[in-house]
């Protein structure tokens, strides 16, 4: 692993490790050793490496919003009335928790937000009521999403 100017550089024993764990973070550490011919040892002081680098952060399980009652998925582009006033409504919008992600972006909006709610009845309630209620929102902008064709991490 080289770091070359905030850029790291891995070989193909790390991103072996990571397509493994990519694929199912759960996968035994023996078992990736096994495979790609490794001990387990090297496998934990690689995966210390890459952590501390910033390569790699934690693992986390995936829940899937459907199951739970929220089909709904939309972005949504929000103006607001002047740029200095995007940290405050980037704090206000983290209270909101159908709020997923918010992007601070070029372009005519100020920041776009992906958001998930039970439906569109739902989506129009936090539109009204917590989104645009924010102080310096002058718009938004909103896209449903119809079907998330691609989901994936950089590929290694």
């Amino acid at each position: 692993m080289k770091i070359n100017s905030l850029i790291i550089e891995i070989d193909g024993i790390d991103k072996e490790i990571l397509r493994y764990l990519m694929d199912d973070a759960r996968k035994p550490i023996l078992q990736i050793a096994n495979k790609i011919g490794i001990s387990g040892a090297a496998i934990h002081q690689r995966l210390k490496k890459l952590e501390q680098s910033g390569v790699i952060s934690g693992s986390k399980f995936t829940v899937n919003p459907k199951v739970l009652g929220y089909n709904t998925m939309a972005f949504i582009g929000v103006y607001l009335d002047k740029a200095s006033r995007n940290s405050e409504a980037v704090k206000d919008l983290k209270k909101i928790p159908e709020v997923l992600e918010c992007h601070y972006t070029t372009g005519n909006w100020s920041v776009l937000i992906k958001i998930i709610c039970r439906d569109n009845e739902h989506l129009m309630q936090l539109l009204n009521t917590k989104i645009q209620a924010i102080e310096g929102v002058s718009r938004t902008e909103t896209f449903i999403s119809l079907d998330q064709q691609i989901d994936r991490q950089i590929q290694l």
